[in-house]
């Protein structure tokens, strides 16, 4: 090598060792418009990006902190937790997926239950966390659903779902189909008890949870963009044989088609909740 490139000074730290790394959970990307801001900014943005308007997946905790009024509430049904009745096993035991989930989530199930008042209006939100197995409705979802609707009963109060799931949990087979008719029979005693049943689809709500009690709210509305289905696009692709149009289980086209009453911001559900309420109430 020339002497002329040749480094003559030792210890010499570059930029690129020098560079520390941001902490883990600081900075949040869009999946839509890949705009990069802070977890805290997008967090007083109610988790939506502020550029694109496109809606990140939340679980109970962030939706009752939103909803309920000062996030304070009373959690009902919190010891009911599933068990592995017909001893499953797949890529592992279902016993093992469920002690897995229950320690990843805090929470034993996929179904949160809350009551509380929503611009002082009582509620009862039942609420799906997807990251416990997708989501997916096995026998304590319906459990929860079905002891929801009867202390709404009791309490003359109305009932607000929010659905966010994969569908059905295989795990738990029929008992899982079952919870398909059975929270559909208890919203029919809610109805008769003239209680309002306000039915909120996120991204995504699929499966027998759609094929139930997602789409038998008095009012049917979804947050921007969700995904609201029963079988996939490959499914259904591969079963009639035909393209599908663009977007064809997106909440914008189920609004277009009629399968919904209201597309819903983030933003504007409290205040659109509490006039739900009070039209439905009075």
């Amino acid at each position: 090598m020339s002497k002329w490139f040749e480094r003559i000074k030792t210890g010499i730290l570059t930029s690129t060792v020098e560079k520390k790394e941001a902490p883990d959970g600081l900075w949040h990307k869009c999946p839509q418009c890949k705009k990069t801001v802070t977890t805290k900014d997008l967090k007083e943005n109610l988790y939506v990006c502020d550029q694109c308007n496109y809606h990140n997946r939340i679980n109970s905790a962030e939706y009752f902190d939103i909803l309920f009024d000062e996030g304070k509430f009373t959690e009902l049904f919190e010891k009911l937790a599933p068990k592995d009745e017909l001893g499953f096993k797949d890529l592992k035991p279902y016993k093992q997926r469920l002690k897995d989930a229950q320690k990843k989530t805090g929470r034993k199930d996929a179904m949160t239950v809350g009551a509380g008042k929503v611009n002082e209006a009582p509620l009862v939100i039942a609420c799906m966390d997807f990251d416990f197995i997708g989501g997916s409705m096995g026998s304590v979802v319906g459990e929860k659903i079905s002891r929801a609707i009867d202390h709404c009963i009791k309490k003359k109060t109305p009932l607000l779902i929010i659905s966010k799931s994969g569908g059905a949990r295989m795990m738990e087979s029929a008992f899982s189909l079952m919870q398909m008719a059975k929270t559909s029979a208890k919203l029919t005693q809610l109805a008769d008890a003239k209680l309002p049943y306000i039915s909120l689809m996120t991204d995504p709500t699929t499966g027998g949870v759609t094929a139930s009690f997602a789409m038998l709210g008095d009012i049917n509305i979804a947050e921007p963009g969700a995904l609201i289905g029963f079988a996939g696009p490959r499914v259904i692709r591969e079963t009639i044989k035909k393209d599908l149009p663009e977007g064809f289980q997106s909440a914008e086209f189920l609004l277009e088609h009629g399968f919904l009453d209201f597309i819903v911001n983030r933003k504007d559900l409290k205040r659109k909740l509490s006039d739900f309420l009070e039209m439905m109430t009075h």
